[in-house]
């Protein structure tokens, strides 16, 4: 298969219980490089575990990962992450009082040598012009990268929690719910860093209770509910009336356009 046309991230036939409980029901999904797929379902649809599954956090009962074309299994979100898979949650785990920079690089700081070839000091200089620069280009305008993120408003905040995915990724970036709680023009800043990781050629993966979002951005909408897929379209089928539809099963499969 042509590299260009083939998955890059692949689960086929997930399934995931939790004692009696069904969360995942036979998932099949997948995402290309430079494609941003939308997942969508109802509360209970399964979102939340296929995320966990597809970010190392958990492991599914049956069914394969691919990446690239390889079979893969993550023992832990370390595994996932060292393959190039960045995942944001709900909480975009910032630390309020560092700087832009600081979070940018958090867990992956740049040391300066001290004497005798020994662990010196951080390179702070380093960072922030690093940071800025990789803000900058992926679309996230922040005065100064040595600004705590405390002085930065949610938009901001939240768009530079997905500059620092997007920066580090290799292959693929899940975003869970990136524009929860968010204004209209601070959603759109999250909304252009979302497009700026898909010309960066990187696999996004766009989890949204907030289906004009969904619209707008995705190429792509797989529609779960009650663990399973009930629907892997373009989303150019769909309109908002019809993707809710097909979310809470009140459009059925004669009343599609």
């Amino acid at each position: 298969m042509n590299p260009e046309t083939r998955p890059l991230y692949e689960v086929r036939n997930i399934s995931k219980n939790y004692g009696s409980v069904v969360a995942l029901d036979g998932v099949s999904l997948s995402v290309r490089a430079g494609e941003v797929l939308g997942l969508v379902g109802d509360n209970g649809a399964g979102k939340s575990t296929l995320v966990k599954v597809l970010s190392g956090a958990h492991q599914p009962d049956s069914g394969e990962l691919f990446l690239e074309g390889e079979v893969r299994s993550w023992k832990s979100p370390h595994d996932a992450l060292e393959a190039g898979i960045e995942t944001l949650y709900q909480d975009s785990g910032l630390a309020p009082n560092l700087s832009v920079s600081a979070n940018v690089f958090l867990g992956r700081e740049i040391v300066k040598k001290g004497l005798l070839g020994k662990l010196g000091f951080l390179a702070e200089k380093q960072m922030d012009t690093a940071a800025h620069n990789e803000l900058d280009r992926v679309g996230i305008g922040v005065a100064s990268a040595d600004r705590t993120v405390a002085e930065l408003s949610g938009g901001q905040r939240q768009a530079v929690a997905i500059g620092r995915a997007v920066t580090w990724a290799k292959k693929v970036i899940i975003l869970d719910e990136p524009t929860n709680h968010l204004g209209a023009r601070q959603s759109n800043e999250v909304l252009d860093v979302i497009r700026a990781a898909k010309a960066k050629g990187l696999g996004v993966i766009f989890i949204s209770h907030t289906l004009p979002h969904v619209l707008q951005v995705t190429d792509r909408v797989v529609i779960l509910r009650l663990g399973r897929v009930v629907r892997n379209a373009p989303t150019s089928e769909f309109d908002a009336e019809s993707l809710l539809g097909t979310i809470t099963g009140l459009l059925g499969e004669g009343d599609r356009a």
